[in-house]
């Protein structure tokens, strides 16, 4: 009898609205299911060595499912969550640092900018193997973000290899944010330069400002803008939308998919453009993530920018926090963008429109080297085409295809997405930063504009 009752609880809790039709037309087994998991559960409770409270044991499932899903699908406990919603003053300051899962090892996105983690040159594609001592190995995604968060001003040790060196002991400092997304200069007297390291609600208003004091500072000598999206590890999906709106006059930002046929939604810009039509190079790598890849394809897609650089992460997962009525939450991986033209880009990133790589070089080895589609339990890219739907050959990015007999996601040639630290972007020594004032002189040159030296 209690088996039963643990079985139907559980089916209540897992699957309410999928579950149940199905078992009525007898295509699942979820009832059988289900009652191997009572089975399994009430062993544990009566015969494990060391007793284990109900509560935890559900949790512990709860959070098996979503880690069989993709890296960042998690169980938030209760405690966990409202400490999400409401930071206590013991968890306001940040590394900086936005990481992800890798077969349980902690990998850098990248850091953001200006925060601790940059200024100590972390980089995109760092392992980090501990954490005060602790090893990450066996923590989970929310477990990791709490430890790297403390009181301001408090001290954190990570062990931090960078690429094929010998792992190494860095000590950071925690700071309260915001760290800056948005800086701006002029190159030379006539570029406007704007650094999106990040997306947040102010980014937008931010950005409009920059511009408008680039072109106060250059009055009618601006030729170009170049945006610099390299190391941005994404932020805000709202915000990322409202920055590339800014550029984009007419068409599409982005097409987002849900997981029904009918859930396929597309984002269009609205008129307006702050840069007035002038020609944007930006600038990207494999630091350019998440939100800043919506961004990069978006402008890519509608012409409206070239892409200088290297090959983008490829992630484009929309995350959803659904509570779970006083039981704490799951993030839950519910939609996933693609270009305005209908690219993927989860597991395959964006490949730049030219390719250069920086003379000063993170080191990161080619075996270590991990992007999106390479991570355990990534989400498959279905909408990825087989060759023969190109009629044979191959297209710019064709290099990862998903294996449809393992159904394994599509995994991208590793070493193809150099970055540069991100205390040497901008600087004298940055060469796409120089290949990309190039490109405007260039352009400037052949559109009849002035492009004084």
């Amino acid at each position: 009898m209690r088996k039963s009752i643990v079985a139907i609880a559980m089916l209540a809790l897992l699957a309410p609205a999928a579950a149940l039709p199905q078992t009525k037309s007898g295509k699942s087994g979820v009832y059988e299911q289900l009652n191997l998991f009572g089975e399994a559960f009430e062993r544990i409770r009566h015969d494990a060595v060391e007793a284990v409270a109900d509560k935890k044991l559900i949790e512990t499932a709860i959070s098996g499912m979503l880690n069989s899903l993709d890296p960042r699908q998690v169980y938030l406990s209760e405690t966990e969550y409202k400490a999400l919603q409401n930071p206590a003053a013991e968890t306001s300051a940040s590394t900086g640092l936005v990481v992800t899962l890798d077969n349980g090892q902690v990998k850098v996105v990248a850091p953001r900018a200006g925060s601790p983690a940059a200024e100590a040159a972390i980089g995109p594609g760092d392992a980090v193997f501990m954490i005060d001592k602790e090893p990450t190995y066996d923590l989970t995604l929310p477990e990791i973000e709490q430890k790297l968060r403390g009181p301001a001003g408090s001290e954190v040790t990570l062990t931090i290899r960078h690429g094929t060196g010998s792992p190494q002991e860095i000590k950071l400092k925690r700071e309260t944010g915001p760290f800056p997304t948005v800086t701006s200069r002029l190159e030379g007297d006539d570029i406007g330069y704007v650094r999106l390291a990040g997306f947040e609600d102010a980014t937008p208003a931010a950005l409009d400002e920059a511009v408008k004091e680039l072109r106060n500072q250059a009055g009618s000598k601006l030729i170009g803008v170049i945006l610099d999206l390299r190391n941005n590890p994404g932020g805000s999906f709202d915000a990322a939308v409202a920055v590339a709106d800014a550029f984009i006059d007419k068409g599409d930002i982005a097409i987002v998919k849900g997981r029904k046929a009918d859930g396929v939604k597309k984002i269009a810009a609205t008129p307006g453009d702050v840069a007035k039509g002038l020609p944007i190079v930006a600038l990207v790598n494999g630091g350019t993530a998440r939100e800043a890849e919506l961004m990069a394809g978006a402008l890519q897609d509608s012409k409206r920018a070239v892409l200088l650089g290297s090959k983008t992460f490829g992630e484009s997962a929309i995350e959803t926090l659904i509570p779970l009525a006083g039981n704490g939450a799951i993030r839950l991986t519910t939609a996933r963008f693609l270009t305005p033209s209908g690219r993927p880009i989860q597991g395959k990133g964006l490949e730049p429109d030219l390719a250069v790589s920086p003379l000063k070089l993170q080191k990161v080895a080619q075996a270590d080297r991990r992007r999106e589609a390479d991570l355990r339990g990534a989400l498959k890219n279905p909408d990825v085409a087989a060759p023969a739907d190109k009629g044979g050959g191959t297209q710019p990015g064709d290099a990862a295809k998903p294996d449809e007999t393992s159904g394994k996601a599509a995994i991208p040639p590793k070493g193809d997405g150099a970055t540069v630290a991100s205390g040497d972007i901008g600087t004298p020594s940055d060469e796409q930063l120089s290949e990309a004032n190039d490109v405007l002189r260039g352009l400037a040159v052949v559109s009849g504009r002035t492009a004084s030296r």
